[in-house]
């Protein structure tokens, strides 16, 4: 071994024992905050939406490489993850099974170092988090090839849950097995959103192969991991899971597939900086009903990122419409552009200002 390696590595071993003086500082100031916290409301949850996605920003312009943006904003989530188990276990429900593209945007915008709770249904999660079983709840809203996921936006007309954030990640097909050739498969099993999107690979590569729908890829995954000459469609957190093969990665016809998601909570954020802000309204099915009902966003200069219609619950042929809105609800423009609509809408309500999602 050359001497200029060895150099390198004792620099590299000082720089290490630096870091970990540091982690370590970091996380006894982590706890000297929960101690101020614990003389507030809600002692219990110490989780600070608004607050981490400024820690994160400012993170990204401190960044001068050679590690990314992406690469130092995962560092850093661990790091607070750490750093907030210390002052409490968060707990966090997510819609499962253990395996699913949900768990995997939990861990990436929560970390690891929480207690993350699978459940069976999107009900299931908004329930576990009103009845405080769970701090906060993460449930699937809309994929970029799909579309929206109508079980979670019907759920906010019953739920006095707000929406603390959001996550956006981008989804790669995986082909699981325990079989180690394509020509031993016989059977593969996914979600019907994952066949429909992994289409043309199917036909090329397994076109004999029987198609059955599972409930969900993660469900797909445990299947496959008990069958012989079976595989699955899946994330690469379901193969170490269930002990799986990966045969071959990014499936998907369109590689710009990507699922964004919500996470509930029962308190409001504060402004971060770059925020979000989602209402519903209703009005009549008049001529122009809708225009007058959204005009001043446009006279107060309030950018809609997305319209969303559902149908009403109380009346045929009328609609519920779910905005996104750019800013925060305190934002003063958006505030008064809110109140104009709030007094035309046969029906308003608001559920939330967040963060928008980290790229």
């Amino acid at each position: 071994m050359s001497n200029d390696i060895k150099n390198i590595r004792k620099n590299i071993d000082l720089i290490d024992s630096d870091i970990v003086d540091l982690l370590n500082k970091r996380a006894k100031e982590a706890v000297n905050i929960s101690k101020e916290k614990q003389k507030s409301d809600n002692s219990d949850n110490f989780y600070n939406a608004e607050r981490e996605a400024q820690v994160i920003r400012r993170i990204k312009e401190l960044n001068k490489g050679p590690l990314t943006d992406k690469e130092i904003s995962s560092i850093y989530q661990e790091i607070m993850s750490a750093c907030l188990s210390l002052e409490a276990p968060l707990k966090v429900s997510y819609l499962g099974p253990q395996g699913t593209y949900t768990q995997a945007a939990t861990q990436s915008h929560f970390g690891n170092s929480i207690l993350s709770v699978p459940k069976s249904n999107v009900e299931d999660v908004f329930s576990s988090v009103e009845q405080r079983e769970s701090h906060y709840g993460v449930v699937p809203v809309e994929n970029s090839t799909q579309g929206i996921v109508s079980s979670t936006l019907d759920m906010f007309m019953s739920s006095n849950l707000k929406i603390s954030g959001e996550i956006e990640i981008p989804i790669h097909h995986n082909i699981l097995s325990k079989s180690e050739k394509f020509s031993e498969i016989k059977k593969v099993y996914a979600h019907p959103q994952s066949f429909s999107q992994c289409k043309t690979w199917l036909e090329k590569n397994l076109p004999k192969a029987e198609k059955i729908n599972a409930s969900s890829n993660a469900e797909a995954a445990l299947i496959a991991s008990k069958e012989k000459s079976a595989a699955a469609i899946a994330s690469e957190i379901a193969a170490e899971i269930y002990g799986l093969e990966i045969l071959s990665r990014s499936l998907e016809d369109n590689h710009n597939n990507s699922t964004r998601f919500l996470v509930i909570g029962d308190r409001d954020t504060e402004p971060s900086g770059a925020d979000k802000t989602t209402i519903i309204v209703s009005t009549k099915n008049d001529s122009g009903a809708l225009y007058n009902l959204l005009e001043p966003l446009s006279q107060h200069q309030v950018s809609m990122t997305r319209i969303e219609s559902r149908p009403s619950r109380n009346n045929n042929w009328e609609y519920l419409f779910y905005l996104d809105l750019d800013g925060h609800i305190k934002d003063q423009s958006l505030m008064k552009a809110s109140e104009e609509i709030k007094k035309q809408a046969s029906l308003y309500r608001f559920l939330g200002s967040y963060p928008i999602a980290k790229n």
